[in-house]
Formats: structure tokens, C-alpha cells, sequence
């Protein structure tokens, strides 16, 4: 007991680091805010560039960016395991962004240098459109490798990386914390109207050698941004790979799953933590007790003088069970957040359908709003929102409530995700008035895809400002969320999990949008998500993702009420949070 106690005083007593917090946002956010701006608007422009400059058929370019997409994202679970196994946050954002800005520098070499990419269609005799050769594409690959290693290693760290410069242990750390985590999805959001904007139209209409190298630029001021702060970061360094403890948890309870628990398990369990662990020490939980039987002592179980278990593969600490917990307890959050997302992906893509077959006249000159900039408006609306709640909403609801972020974090996701179904039935309504005044009244014309209805794009803003407002609730909660509920060691896969989320969403997206496209043909041929929404009835598709949705809040509510937020044990050690537990009970 003597050992333990000693260990349990090296706990309290090391060496805290020297917090900077809001000194060092001006060099995390600015690394942020520019990589978005060099990276964002040309993901969002390949599409155009692999069609027009490499002369791709649209089905090859649309699977190459699929592709690409799906990487960047489902790379973020091998960046953020070397992160926090090996590198350290620092490290893999510094390596990170560099890869980012060699990659689009190959890519900008691929539109400036003539022989870096096929000829113009048209420009050759015969008018023959030839498209890239086998080293053309080499070139043009390697820049998307570059992009997609430098994707992988900034999207699960850059958020923990800005919110481990706050001291977590000060009332002002810890609004610092629920602060950054507003303004970085704000300056996000910010970064993604600008590039969708004003880069996509220099790339478009101007040059793509131009309209490459303004990006190229920017991820270079990201990296000076990043490194001119080095010297005042908190550099949280890695533990090993945390995996490895999941998995001996996992391991150590199977061995052990015929026992029996007895009742004060805490006091058979081993209760051994690392001195110099960046982890913060967590109570004794009862959730999951199958689980608990990984800690227990048994007499084949061998101790090292520290009280540590000679064999962790058989014998874990009560600390790494807790932390298992704290995994397992966020995957039904994670789930209900990947459901949410699905309304999202709706607005990107048939949104964007919509604003084709509406008036977009902008009702300056002749200028048009191009369809693809609707989105704007959900972005405004989430930019102009964070704001006004950071400094305004949450110090009032903290008078109310008494809590430093005023609501909790899954009071803030449930509210976005009943926003979101307010979304999908707008939607709805404001599609099936479009479609109503497309059929009944003169049209402006014909689009690719169908007729031109008098209904003005601008009716769309509604449905895009409140699913804006949406995300401002609940994706920012998740990232929050993600963050804190994740043991420190393992915050970038946290990060990580957003990302994932996401890509998941849009195979699911694209699995309904196939079996609505099935179940609902007619004996014409056509359907709800027809080519031509005018024959279409895509209404009736968002009222099916609002019921979707609905169901999905309902889902929330109910692992919202099961989830029990991470709490950190007495620096006195893991005997107090028994008692505590002890007295409870009685309590109750």
C-alpha cells in the first residue's frame, strides 16, 4: 500500500505545463484558417479540373474524387493513431502541413506546366479530345497522395492540438476550451465560403494555374503560422499505443469472464496509474461490469514492486478499464451523429439540384447566383450564429444554469438534431412549391436535367440557414464532445471520429438515395429522385429523411439519458472515489 500511495503522490505532484491559451491562438488558428483556405476550395473544384484540364470522363473523375474523398477522411484513423502512439500532435501537424503544401504545389505544377497535362480538347487536329498519359497521371496522383497524408494527419489533430494550449484544471481554461471549439468551427466555416467563392471562381474563370497557386500560397503562410508559434505550445507527448491497452482490457476480461464479482469489486481490482500518465484519473464505474473483471486480482496474477501487472494481457489497471469505458460509452453517440449528418449531405447535393431548376437571377444585371453557391447561406448562417452564442447566449444561460458552457454538450447536439428535422420538413414544403409552379406556370427555360421553374432560388435560403443553424448546435457539440469524452491519450482519434462519421454518412446517403431511386419507379420509368425533379417528387424524399431524423432523435434521447459524462477521480487517489461511490449508494 506503501508503493501505491507514493505512486498516487508522484500523480498530483508532476510538473504542470506552462498554458499560453489564448497567446497561442493566433498561430493554431491561423494554421487552421489557412490550410482550410488552400485545401477546401480545391477539393471542391477537382471535379471541374480533372474533367476540363485532364480530360476525364465524368464517371472516372467522379470515382477518382470519391476515392480521394474517402481516403482523406478514413485516413484520419492511421494519422491519429500514430499521433498519439508514437508522434505527438505537434509533430504530426508540423509533418502534416508540410505534406499538405508539397502537395499543392505538384498539384499547381500539373495545371502551369503545359506537359504536365493532356491538351486542350479542340486545340489538336481532328478536334480529338486525347486525355492523360500514364505519366500525366503519375504526377497528378502523387499530389493527391501528398494531400492525402497531409489530410490525414491535420483533421484529427488540429482541434486537440489548439485546445491542449488551455489549462483544463482553471475556470478560465476551461472556457478557453468551450470557446475555441465555437471559434474553430467558425473560422472554418469561414474559410469554406471563402474558398467556394472567390478561389473556385479564379479557378474557373480566370486560370488554374492562378487559381492553384493562390491555395499553394495560403498552405504555405499555414506552416509559417504553425512553426512561428513552436516555441510556446504545450507539446503533449504520446504514451505508447493506446490501442494496445483496448486491447488487453478486452483480452484480460475475456480470460477472466467466468468470475464472479464480488461486492466492493474496487477493493480486489489493481489500481495501479503511471506517474507521469497524461491521463486524468478516473472514478470506479459500475457500467460495463464485465469489464471490471480485467482488473480483478486473482492468484495467478503477478505484481511488480509498483503495483504494476507483470502481465497486462491478463491483469489490467482499474485506470485502463475506466478509460475502455469511456470509448465504448460515446460509440452510441457517435452513431446517432452519423444519422444526423445524413440531412446535412441532402443540402450538398440536391440542394444544389434544386437551385438548378429555380430562378437563380440574382436580380443584379443579368448575374446568375451559380447553383453550387447556395450553400453560402448555410455557411452565413453558422458563421454569423457562433458568434452571437459564444458571447451572448452562453454567459446568460450560465447565469441560469451554473454551468461554464451554460447547457451541457448534449443538451447543445439534441437541440441541433431537432433543428435538423425542422430542416428536412422545409425542405419539403419549399420543394413541392417549386415543383407546383414549375408544372402550372410558364417556365424561364430548360436546365441539363429539366425545365426552369419562375420560382426564385432565393426560397431556398430558409431550408440552407436552418440547417446552418443546425450544425452550429450539433456539430460543434460532437467535435466538443469527441474531445473531452475521449481519455487524453487518445483525443486525436476523438478527432478522428467526426471524420469518419461523415464519409460513413454519405455511403449511407448514397445506399437510400439507390433504394428510393428502386422502390418508388413507376411504370414510366421515372421516381422520386428523378433526373428531372419537375417529374420527381423529391419532397416526399426529405419528409423521409425528416422521419429519419425524427427517429434518430428519438434514438439520442434515450443514449443521451444512458450516458454518463467522464468524471476525475480525487487527486487523493482512487480509496476517495470509493467512499464517494459507498455513499452514494447508501443515498440512494
Amino acid at each position: 500500500m506503501a508503493t501505491l500511495n507514493e505512486n498516487e503522490k508522484a500523480v498530483t505532484t508532476k510538473e504542470e505545463p506552462n498554458y499560453r491559451g489564448v497567446r497561442a491562438m493566433p498561430f493554431v488558428i491561423g494554421n487552421e484558417a489557412f490550410e482550410k483556405l488552400g485545401t477546401i476550395g480545391t477539393s471542391s473544384n477537382l471535379l471541374v479540373y480533372l474533367t476540363t484540364v485532364f480530360n476525364m470522363k465524368s464517371i472516372t473523375a467522379t470515382n477518382v474524387i470519391n476515392v480521394f474523398n474517402g481516403t482523406c477522411n478514413f485516413g484520419t484513423l492511421f494519422g491519429a493513431f500514430l499521433c498519439d502512439t508514437y508522434f505527438g500532435r505537434y509533430k504530426t501537424l508540423g509533418f502534416a502541413s508540410i505534406s499538405s503544401f508539397v502537395g499543392m504545389l505538384v498539384l499547381t505544377l500539373t495545371a502551369a506546366v503545359s506537359t504536365l497535362h493532356p491538351p486542350e480538347c479542340g486545340k489538336e487536329a481532328g478536334s480529338i479530345c486525347s486525355g492523360p498519359t500514364a505519366w500525366q497521371l503519375v504526377f497528378l496522383f502523387s499530389s493527391f497522395v501528398l494531400l492525402i497524408i497531409g489530410a490525414s494527419g491535420i483533421r484529427p489533430c488540429n482541434l486537440a492540438f489548439g485546445a491542449d494550449q488551455f489549462n483544463p484544471n482553471t475556470e478560465s481554461g476551461r472556457k478557453g476550451i468551450n470557446s475555441f471549439f465555437n471559434w474553430y468551427y467558425f473560422t472554418f466555416t469561414f474559410a469554406m465560403m471563402v474558398s467556394i467563392t472567390i478561389i473556385v471562381y479564379v479557378q474557373s474563370e480566370v486560370n488554374w494555374g492562378i487559381g492553384l497557386g493562390i491555395p499553394t500560397f495560403l498552405m504555405f503562410l499555414s506552416c509559417a503560422f504553425f512553426f512561428i508559434g513552436t516555441r510556446i505550445y504545450v507539446k503533449v507527448k504520446p504514451e505508447g499505443s493506446p490501442l494496445t491497452s483496448v486491447a488487453q482490457v478486452v483480452v484480460a476480461a475475456i480470460k477472466k469472464r467466468k468470475l464472479e464479482l464480488p461486492g466492493q469489486p474496487w477493493l480486489s481490482m489493481c489500481t495501479f496509474m503511471p506517474a507521469n500518465s497524461i491521463n486524468s484519473k478516473l472514478p470506479f464505474t459500475e457500467q460495463f461490469g464485465f469489464l471490471n473483471k480485467a482488473a480483478l486480482i486473482t492468484k495467478e496474477d503477478e505484481l511488480n514492486s509498483d503495483g504494476s501487472a507483470v502481465d497486462s494481457w491478463r491483469l489490467c489497471s482499474m485506470q485502463k478499464v475506466e478509460e475502455v469505458k469511456c470509448i465504448v460509452r460515446v460509440l452510441p453517440i457517435w452513431v446517432a451523429g452519423m444519422i444526423y449528418y445524413i440531412a446535412i449531405v441532402q443540402q450538398h447535393t440536391y440542394g444544389v439540384f434544386q437551385a438548378l431548376q429555380s430562378d437563380r437571377r440574382s436580380g443584379i444585371g443579368s448575374f446568375e447566383i451559380p447553383a453550387a453557391s447556395y450553400t453560402v447561406f448555410q455557411m452565413l448562417c453558422l458563421t454569423i450564429w457562433i458568434p452571437i452564442y459564444d458571447r451572448l447566449i452562453v454567459p446568460f444561460l450560465r447565469k441560469i444554469t451554473k454551468k461554464e458552457t451554460g447547457i451541457t454538450i448534449l443538451q447543445k447536439v439534441g437541440i441541433g438534431l431537432v433543428i435538423s428535422v425542422i430542416a428536412m420538413l422545409v425542405s419539403g414544403l419549399v420543394e413541392k412549391e417549386r415543383r407546383t409552379i414549375a408544372l402550372t406556370k410558364p417556365t424561364l427555360g430548360l436546365a441539363r436535367k429539366g425545365a426552369i421553374s419562375s420560382f426564385s432560388g432565393y426560397w431556398l435560403v430558409p431550408q440552407l440557414a436552418i440547417v446552418g443553424l443546425s450544425e452550429a448546435f450539433t456539430v460543434v457539440g460532437l467535435v466538443e464532445f469527441f474531445y473531452k469524452q475521449f481519455p487524453e491519450n487518445m483525443r486525436s482519434f476523438g478527432g478522428s471520429f467526426f471524420a469518419c462519421g461523415t464519409a460513413i454518412s454519405s455511403y449511407v446517403s448514397s445506399f437510400l438515395i439507390t433504394v428510393v431511386h428502386r422502390i418508388t419507379r413507376n411504370s414510366a420509368g421515372e421516381n422520386w429522385l428523378s433526373e428531372d425533379l419537375n417529374k420527381g417528387r423529391l419532397d416526399n424524399y426529405y419528409y423521409f429523411i425528416a422521419g429519419l431524423e425524427l427517429l434518430n432523435l428519438g434514438y439520442f434521447l434515450v443514449v443521451a439519458k444512458w450516458y454518463r459524462y467522464k468524471e476525475t477521480a480525487d487527486n487523493n487517489g482512487h480509496e476517495v472515489a470509493m467512499e464517494n461511490l459507498k455513499l452514494n449508494k447508501s443515498a440512494v
